[in-house]
């Protein structure tokens, strides 16, 4: 089985969000820990989210997967970016904690300039620098299309972060299947393949999350364009073997499909259907 989901907004309050996946049919959901195109945090009451964790619990819901803001960029060239980035990235796990031993997801980063090498080190000096054993979060690097100068489309450079970082036992992946397509990677007609070069290269132990989307755009164009399921270049049949693949199983699988709330439900309807 697979837990499935998609993007919540928190404006109503968390044990909100839970029970909206529920009327939704989801046993997972995915939002976003501030603004995503930047801003300030809305306040967590401890009592909201202990009524959230109490759902969760009671209901058997999957892991949780919190999206870092789309502006934290961790590599960036500007000084000031990178140092607002690193503290939004502080502050955020810290939010975490009201919703321990679920999973944290974030952009690694465009490095705008300054090179693929340089911006994994930036990458890893900052996870290193907000990393603690104490903390309850895995902290998630998505894979990426490679749009721009963005670092994390190859699986190489994931691995590279990984490898830099002192903690690494904190740290995972997110597979997004639109962005993993974009970069270049064939997993339509053949993901066999692809995951066990993922494997390889990262390792499926630390792939713990799927953002789940068809793609707008064919094979390698990376241009980071979601597409609802079915309907775009994957396709039906190649998102129905992604769900059911068996090294994907348990894994919390999150639309970011361009959706209302609708759409959604018949989406997590249909998955949902693969499984009987």
């Amino acid at each position: 089985m697979i837990y499935i989901g998609c993007h919540l907004s928190v404006t109503n309050g968390y044990e909100a969000m839970g029970r909206t996946m529920l009327r939704f049919g989801g046993s997972t959901f995915a939002y976003f820990t501030r603004n995503p195109r930047g801003g300030k945090s809305k306040d967590i009451a401890e009592e909201d989210a202990s009524a959230l964790n109490m759902l969760l619990k009671e209901h058997s819901f999957g892991k949780l997967v919190a999206h870092g803001s789309y502006t934290m960029n961790l590599c960036a060239s500007n000084p000031a970016t990178r140092s607002n980035g690193l503290d939004m990235l502080k502050k955020d796990l810290e939010r975490m904690e009201y919703f321990p031993d679920n999973y944290y997801n974030f952009h690694p980063g465009a490095h705008t300039g300054q090179g693929v090498e340089k911006g994994i080190e930036l990458i890893a000096d900052a996870l290193n620098l907000v990393l603690t054993r104490d903390i309850r979060t895995t902290v998630l690097l998505e894979t990426m299309a490679g749009k721009g100068s963005e670092v994390g489309s190859r699986f190489e450079e994931l691995r590279e972060i990984i490898d830099r970082v002192e903690l690494r036992e904190k740290l995972g992946v997110c597979f997004d299947t639109c962005h993993t397509w974009d970069a270049g990677y064939d997993i339509k007609d053949d993901l066999d393949h692809v995951l066990t070069r993922f494997d390889k290269i990262i390792g499926l132990e630390r792939l713990y999350a799927v953002h789940f989307n068809d793609s707008k755009n064919p094979l390698g164009s990376h241009k980071d364009r979601h597409e609802k399921l079915g309907e775009g270049y994957l396709g039906t049949d190649a998102m129905k073997r992604i769900a059911l693949h068996p090294a994907l199983q348990d894994k919390p699988f999150i639309l970011e499909t361009p959706n209302n709330d609708e759409g959604y439900q018949k989406e997590i309807r249909t998955v949902l259907s693969w499984m009987e």
